[in-house]
This record gives structure tokens, sequence and C-alpha cells, in this order.
């Protein structure tokens, strides 16, 4: 995984962070399950990078 690919997915991983935040700070159950769905699926995203990268050595 290249350094602008985990840029991005850490961006996007705290932009979901943030969502849910917001999401529970004024009581939007819809944006606090967007947030976390975001937060998961780049999460899930960077162990599938990470585990690609330990079979490349």
């Amino acid at each position: 995984m290249g350094v602008g690919d985990k840029a991005k997915n850490v961006a996007k991983e705290t932009k979901g962070k943030i969502k849910k935040e917001t999401g529970e700070a004024t009581d939007d159950r819809d944006l606090q399950a967007e947030g976390k769905a975001e937060q998961s699926a780049n999460a899930l995203k960077q162990a599938g990078e990470k585990t690609k990268d330990a079979f490349k050595k």
C-alpha cells in the first residue's frame, strides 16, 4: 500500500469518526450510523492492505 493510499484511508476513517461523533452530539442516529459504517469500512480496507503488504515481503 502506498503512502497516498494510507493517507486516504486514514482521512476517510477520520471523516467517519467525525460524522459518528456529530451524530451522537446532535442525537442524529442516521448520521451516527453513516459515520460508524464509513469508519468500519475504511478500517477493514486498511487491514486488507496490510495483509497484502505482509505477503509481498
